[in-house]
């Protein structure tokens, strides 16, 4: 069956206009009417190119009480993404065939949203069997590494580029494991600690030297690089001169540059999170958003005891996926940012980092998926009514303007509030 959305407004574009979908591509864009079998009217709302989430952790299989891919994906769906990209720390880990397969088989079955993978490292034999899978990357966790492990991963992944068909894309979460290792015990010597200590205890300078780090693995070893959840101004800085002469990437983060470490004296431990947020004149924040962009929910739920457990703990991780959109839209309201770098930093932006050659952008032959935005549409979270199965939130009660109103993935819909 065809489809054709009508009423479509386009993000620097002037008029309206309908888009025709069949077999689950984008085959029409015209501003005279067009027919189709179904026709889906969205009341002259911005249609954009459905968001990508870059970094989520939906918990399947080990620890499905947090998170699965059936909750998970309902989740992303209801913040108005069609493509989510799960992390491999999962218990077990996605860094064997079998393991990836499983994890494979499992969100086929519960995803309502498109879904990739991101691989963990193992030996070079083991990842030449993963590789067959076609995983979207290989993800490290440069904080549970020494320098000779860093070196040898990298140098393997630099091998696995050269004798299969894996990308070259690595990404990594940058903090440096020394750093962290000696700042906490120092810390864990107070008599007593207090939420916010879990900042310095992971301070910026330990994400800056995993950055730098980082970035001159990737180059030695001619591989694509993609920081998550980037939190340092510095590491911004260093991030940005890099790309000048290599190919690398970066996401942030909504708690990050909406919040600073100041609110773990409202939240405690349930905005704790890796890496920390950050003393306010440390961190990114939203004058950093710009066309380049790409934000990363880093979508982290726990059930509430995992989450109250004191300082060290505690379970790092915030749930974002449903509030990422309206905070970011309301920050357009406030005229902070612009309208036009939303299709960027939500879609077109992590489609090119990632590869997603059919996604990104509402063109002819490209996949069917779209969000649709209300920009004018006003309301308050309230965390009863989200699709996670994580109960709490540092947003939770903030007032919003500008919400995702229809999810639109292969040309079905699977979230609508219009």
């Amino acid at each position: 069956m065809d489809l054709v959305i009508k009423n479509c407004k386009l993000v620097n574009k002037i008029g309206e206009y309908s888009i025709k979908v069949e077999n689950g591509k984008i085959t029409k864009i015209s501003k005279t009417p067009l027919k189709a079998d179904k026709v889906i009217d969205i009341k002259s709302n911005y249609i954009m190119p459905g968001f990508i989430d870059p970094h989520i952790h939906f918990r399947d299989p080990g620890l499905t009480q947090k998170e699965d891919f059936k909750t998970g994906s309902k989740s992303a769906a209801n913040g108005g993404f069609t493509t989510v990209i799960d992390m491999p720390n999962t218990i077990p880990k996605t860094n064997t065939y079998e393991a990836l397969k499983e994890k494979i088989e499992i969100a086929k079955k519960k995803s309502v949203v498109n879904f990739e993978l991101q691989a963990g490292p193992n030996n070079l034999e083991e990842m030449k069997k993963m590789i067959k899978l076609n995983p979207i990357s290989f993800k490290i966790f440069m904080d549970l590494e020494n320098d000779e492990s860093l070196e040898e991963i990298f140098k393997n992944l630099s091998i696995l580029k050269e004798n299969t068909k894996y990308n070259g894309l690595v990404a990594v979460h940058c903090e440096k494991k020394s750093i962290v290792e000696n700042e906490t015990a120092k810390l864990k010597e107070k008599k007593e600690n207090i939420p916010i200590d879990y900042t310095y205890a992971r301070p910026t300078t330990s994400e800056d030297a995993s950055v730098i780090q980082s970035i001159e693995l990737a180059k030695k070893n001619d591989l694509k690089l993609h920081i998550c959840h980037l939190s340092s101004a510095k590491s911004l800085h260093i991030a940005k001169n890099a790309s000048k002469n290599m190919d690398v990437t970066w996401e942030f983060t909504p708690h990050h540059l909406l919040l600073d470490n100041t609110a773990y004296n409202t939240y405690g431990t349930f905005i704790k999170t890796n890496p920390p947020l950050r003393p306010k004149n440390e961190s990114v924040r939203i004058e950093d958003l710009d066309e380049t962009s790409i934000i990363g929910t880093d979508h982290a739920p726990h059930k509430i005891e995992d989450k109250t457990k004191g300082v060290w703990n505690s379970s790092p991780g915030i749930p974002n996926l449903e509030t990422v959109v309206p905070l970011i839209l309301t920050e357009v309201n406030k005229g902070n940012i612009k309208l036009d770098i939303i299709p960027k930093i939500f879609s077109k932006n992590a489609a090119m980092a990632y590869g997603l050659k059919n996604k990104g952008e509402i063109a002819i032959g490209k996949d069917a998926d779209f969000t649709v935005i209300d920009l004018r549409q006003e309301g308050k979270f309230n965390i009863d009514e989200f699709k996670t199965k994580a109960t709490y939130s540092p947003f939770d009660g903030w007032n919003y303007i500008g919400k995702p109103v229809m999810t639109i993935v292969n040309g079905n819909p699977v979230m609508d509030k219009l």
